[in-house]
């Protein structure tokens, strides 16, 4: 990464990745740094260029904002999401990888906060699953609380990664009504499953617990039956009220309990911290799912890395049961 100055109490930073240059400029002594972390990491995830802005002004409050310029299209498809979470959102381009064997599963994969579908899309197209479609969506472009409001790709409103921030029910609700869509024309014997990174996991989760409740947050029905939940880096959002969600709920509590979870969550991750991936499998196994996998990994910060997809393909071949031909 290099620096130059630029005008007065300004600075130009220029990351190149993959032969994208992307440029953006902030008063860098003035970025919190657990905010600079989330920036310069999305922009380490995605091939666009990004622009951080950081008004000066007199106040002391902290102020960023992030904007989003997708390059790696030069248009995209626009869908209206369902309006489960009471209206209708714009989501971007879905890319869609086919299996290369016998398609016995399809799993909605969903990116993390101010990333793409296409960029897990190319990640996913080199896994060893080739009985597994996958399907990655693009999230809607929406203000963003933890970038001081400008619009970023997001799944739902966030102010914290972690599940100590406000939740937006209406914005999460949307999005998992959306992957519930996309899960409902597949075929009715395939297995179906929800798996995401940061965000992306946060949603997954949060659909998790919607299948076994039947219903999203705001009591709308929620019919898609879930295999199979992975969750990497993220946390789990409403966990303040998923007790009272499940309980007395007989079938509720059956379904929670069947369910299969992966969640994999590394030590470094200084972006959405390792605790907040403790505790939300937690929070799960408490509220009765018990047929939930946490997994650690010693160095590993807010990325993927090989050992870490190889055991999500490991526990997805088991869990799916996939003939793997």
């Amino acid at each position: 990464m290099n620096i130059r100055s630029s005008p007065k109490y300004i600075r130009t930073l220029t990351w190149t990745h993959h032969h994208t240059t992307a440029q953006f400029n902030c008063d860098i002594g003035r970025v919190p740094q657990n905010k600079k972390k989330i920036l310069l990491n999305a922009l380490k995830e995605r091939k666009q260029i990004i622009h951080l802005f950081l008004p000066l002004q007199s106040d002391s409050r902290e102020r960023c904002a992030l904007s989003a310029v997708n390059m790696s299209h030069k248009s995209s498809s626009v869908v209206s999401g369902s309006k489960a979470g009471g209206g209708a959102v714009e989501f971007g381009r879905t890319h869609v990888v086919r299996p290369k064997g016998k398609h016995q599963a399809t799993i909605v994969w969903l990116h993390g906060l101010g990333d793409n579908g296409a960029s897990w899309s190319q990640i996913l197209e080199t896994l060893p699953l080739p009985n597994i479609k996958w399907i990655c969506p693009t999230a809607p472009v929406r203000p963003v609380s933890i970038f001081g409001g400008f619009p970023s790709t997001a799944w739902f409103d966030v102010g914290d990664l972690s599940e100590d921030g406000p939740d937006d029910v209406e914005g999460i609700d949307s999005s998992a009504a959306h992957v519930a869509k996309l899960l409902s024309t597949e075929p009715t014997n395939i297995k179906l499953g929800v798996g995401g990174f940061s965000m992306g996991a946060a949603t997954a989760l949060y659909s998790a617990t919607c299948s076994a409740h039947g219903r999203y947050g705001n009591g709308n029905p929620y019919a898609v039956i879930l295999s199979a939940v992975v969750g990497l880096s993220g946390w789990l959002p409403c966990s303040k009220s998923l007790k009272n969600k499940l309980e007395g709920l007989e079938e509720a509590v059956r379904r929670a309990a069947s369910l299969p979870i992966f969640l994999c969550h590394g030590k470094g991750d200084d972006v959405v911290l390792y605790k907040h991936g403790e505790r939300s499998a937690e929070a799960l196994r408490s509220n009765g799912f018990q047929n939930l996998t946490f997994k650690s990994y010693d160095r590993l910060a807010h990325y993927t890395i090989p050992e870490e997809m190889n055991d999500v393909c490991d526990w997805l071949k088991a869990s799916l049961e996939l003939e793997g031909v």
